[in-house]
């Protein structure tokens, strides 16, 4: 008989709707609790999907010895409190994207869950998608010669109703940015994943539509350790939504994919084929508009690395990087400068 591992999440906000279902379709998982502090909507979940416990405060949730894993789907500025937290009382973490908001929080809750041996494991689930996975093998396979460009078009579409919608979005203090931490994240970690570590950021932002603190529009150009230059455009104010799109050219080829599939890839030595990759769902304008597939895939890795006792796929120092560019990304585009990492 399979030994189940128990999950339990935090939030209960559009994306925990994904957790659940990853874990439904799980033969190595059970989904045993929610909690959110609008107890309420972690009912409607919790009916929803057959959770049997609802809590209005996850630190009770916490006590519980049954629990041994803990999604972490809280607005992006909280998600430090409740890893620490979980990590404090023994449970492994799958924390939704970003990692936090912050480089102090991030460390922290790297280092607590290193102290206390439990997994931390982050949602990205770009990475799981074929045609990136394609992209970053053909790189580092060196099939484009030395890289030259890195591009990545993060064009998406959200309405000030979304914004209101709730108190969180589109703060500093909880959302931590806007069109790049928050949508623009999963495209800049995909970049940054498939081209190399960025060495340095020269960028504009500013909210030029939308009323709110953050940006709702950002470009920037980087620098990446290897050499190579790229542009990234990050937005949440054009309509419609354009699907995300990523451009890796190098002196020997050039490799374009986006949401809808591999667009370009030639390389000159030789013709290789196309990998017959299927598009994904775009979520650019319609922020629940996603595949529940990377969530599976993430939640089955961390169910194996536990009981391998090895790294998750995509581990806390990993994640965050993305967010570190994106808050060089802030301080270029507030001091004019250009900011190394």
């Amino acid at each position: 008989m399979i030994k189940k591992l128990r999950f339990a999440i935090v939030g209960a906000g559009v994306i925990s709707s994904f957790h659940a279902k990853a874990a439904a379709e799980n033969p190595e998982a059970e989904l045993v609790a929610i909690s959110d502090v609008v107890e309420e909507n972690a009912r409607k979940l919790a009916e929803k999907h057959g959770i049997p416990s609802v809590y209005g405060d996850y630190r009770e949730m916490l006590e519980r010895k049954d629990i041994d894993v803990i999604c972490v789907c809280v607005p992006s500025g909280k998600h430090a409190e409740v890893a620490i937290a979980a990590a404090r009382a023994g449970k492994h973490i799958l924390c939704e994207k970003p990692l936090d908001i912050t480089v102090e929080r991030m460390d922290r809750m790297i280092h607590e869950a290193r102290a206390e041996r439990v997994k931390l494991g982050v949602i990205y689930q770009r990475r799981t998608f074929p045609a990136a996975i394609a992209a970053r093998k053909a790189v580092q396979e060196n099939k484009l010669g030395k890289l030259v460009l890195g591009d990545a078009y993060l064009k998406y579409y959200r309405s000030q109703e979304y914004y209101d919608s709730a108190g969180w979005r589109g703060t500093w203090e909880l959302d931590g940015g806007g069109a790049l931490m928050n949508q623009g994240v999963h495209g800049i970690d995909l970049i940054q994943w498939i081209v190399g570590d960025v060495e340095s950021v020269f960028a504009r932002s500013a909210a030029l539509v939308r009323n709110i603190e953050v940006e709702d529009t950002a470009v920037a150009v980087v620098k990446y350790v290897n050499g190579a230059y790229g542009v990234i455009q990050g937005t949440t104010s054009v309509w419609p939504g354009q699907e995300t799109r990523f451009e890796i050219h190098g002196e020997k080829g050039s490799i374009v994919f986006a949401d809808s599939g591999i667009k370009q890839w030639a390389f000159m030595d030789g013709e290789p084929s196309v990998p017959d990759v299927e598009g994904t769902a775009s979520a650019s304008s319609d922020a629940a508009n996603i595949s529940a597939d990377g969530h599976y895939i993430l939640m089955n890795d961390m169910i194996q690395a536990i009981k391998e006792d090895r790294d998750p796929m995509i581990t806390g120092e990993e994640a965050s990087k993305a967010v570190k560019l994106i808050l060089a990304i802030y301080e270029s585009a507030r001091t004019g400068r250009e900011v190394k990492l």
